[in-house]
């Protein structure tokens, strides 16, 4: 136990060569030592943003691990039935010596601050609600809006419906808000930038 809560040994034991667990799994390129590992996911092909989002910062926090002659952390890609493929990384839970590396006991620390809190990175997070925010207006609108449109017309109408109707701009399923084709007609017509046929 250490002055963070979190038994690091015991979450250790318990994760060392976890892979071999797995149902219909098979493991290519693993280490010579491949006991002294864990494999963990973080998103898949279908996964939401959330997943995705702290899939991106708990690689920044691994990236460190990567590096070097022998390294502690190595990303993985992984094939799946279900849903294509799975992001996730092999971690060297006990080193030559027996020791707990850092590398383990970094991604435990990301697994404690979730249990807390959903969200690793709320920028990163508010940024893909915004990207996915901005393609499904680019979708909807790509019809209705005028010839030649200025090229941040989707930012425009963003702006107008976060102003004027932002229960439109909700994330309901972590994909992303997708505003109604009546909402986005509505903010290019405000705009001036609405096709006179539509």
């Amino acid at each position: 136990m250490t002055t963070t809560g979190i038994n690091y040994d015991e979450l250790a034991r318990k994760a060392a060569g976890n892979w071999r667990r797995f149902t219909c799994f098979a493991w290519w390129e693993r280490p010579e030592d491949p006991d002294d590992w864990t494999v963990v996911y973080t998103h898949n092909r279908d996964s939401g943003l959330l997943d995705k989002s702290n899939g991106a910062a708990i690689a920044k926090a691994l990236e460190p691990f990567t590096e070097g002659d022998d390294p502690t952390v190595i990303p993985e890609r992984h094939s799946h039935f279900a849903c294509g493929w799975v992001d996730g990384f092999a971690i060297r839970v006990f080193a030559p010596d027996g020791a707990v590396t850092d590398a383990f006991k970094t991604w435990c620390d990301l697994q404690d601050r979730l249990l807390d809190y959903p969200v690793l990175d709320e920028t990163d997070y508010s940024n893909r609600e915004y990207d996915a925010a901005i393609d499904a207006i680019r979708q909807e609108g790509r019809r209705l809006v005028i010839d030649d449109p200025p090229e941040d017309w989707p930012n425009r109408v963003f702006d107008w419906l976060w102003q004027h109707n932002d229960r439109e701009l909700e994330n309901r399923d972590d994909r992303g808000a997708y505003p109604s084709t009546d909402s986005v007609r509505e903010a290019l017509a405000e705009l001036g930038l609405l096709d006179s046929d539509n």
